[in-house]
């Protein structure tokens, strides 16, 4: 799946600009023009990687990437015209990687993008291999502890409702059909059991507070099956 980019910037053409260049590259970029908007766009995608203009009208960068540090972990590149150290050890500070000031070369930028989602990249694999943990925008399910938390308040779930979430999660990305999810979670064989899992998934949801339309995080895929990205 592509990449998701975040740029946040209060002129439309060099959001623009941007979004162009790192689409030519294949990723999904996402264009903010003010604080609140970045915000709710970082709440509802998950993203691979920030691009944050410090001068916006509603709040600035600064206090953004503080924001989205409380959070997440992706890498968060600042821009801006700038060209005070101490702004960028205060951008540093609040959490920022990496640091480019106006005027910029778009070619710079995708390469400093580029850079940072391989660092990303690789130390998301290591972490993987280490931690018996998954996080995704919020959610967080620990293995050893067979306990999950969703925006830090635990779920109260069932043993089957917690090995559904973490088989989902194991396989994000994926589509998972309604049969190879029984037989993962219920170590049975599959006879057309596909309103029991139904029933589980719905339970599921209602405990995270899912909307039955558009659940944020258990989608259903109509026909196939259940998948979380």
């Amino acid at each position: 799946m592509p990449e998701k980019i975040l740029v946040m910037d209060d002129e439309k053409e060099i959001c623009e600009l941007i979004r162009l260049y790192l689409e030519n590259e294949g990723y999904t970029v996402y264009t903010a023009y003010t604080g609140e908007e970045a915000l709710r766009i970082t709440e509802r995608e998950d993203l691979s990687l920030a691009v944050l203009d410090i001068m916006v009208p509603d709040m600035d960068g600064f206090e953004v990437c503080r924001r989205i540090r409380e959070k997440h972990f992706f890498p968060i590149i600042m821009v801006t015209a700038k060209v005070e150290d101490l702004d960028k050890i205060r951008g540093l500070t609040m959490g920022a990687d990496d640091y480019i000031t106006k005027p910029f070369n778009p070619l710079e930028l995708t390469a400093r993008v580029k850079t940072q989602l391989r660092r990303w990249t690789r130390y998301n694999m290591h972490s993987a291999a280490d931690s018996d943990t998954i996080e995704i925008r919020g959610l967080v399910i620990s293995r050893s502890a067979h306990a999950c938390t969703l925006n830090g308040e635990k779920l109260e779930l069932t043993p089957l409702e917690f090995s559904i979430l973490l088989y989902l999660c194991e396989h994000r990305g994926s589509v998972v059909s309604s049969e190879q999810l029984f037989e993962a979670v219920w170590k049975e064989k599959y006879f057309n059991s596909n309103n029991t899992v139904m029933v589980h998934i719905a339970r599921l949801r209602e405990k995270m507070h899912e909307p039955e339309r558009r659940p944020k995080y258990v989608r259903t895929v109509w026909g196939i099956g259940y998948t979380v990205d």
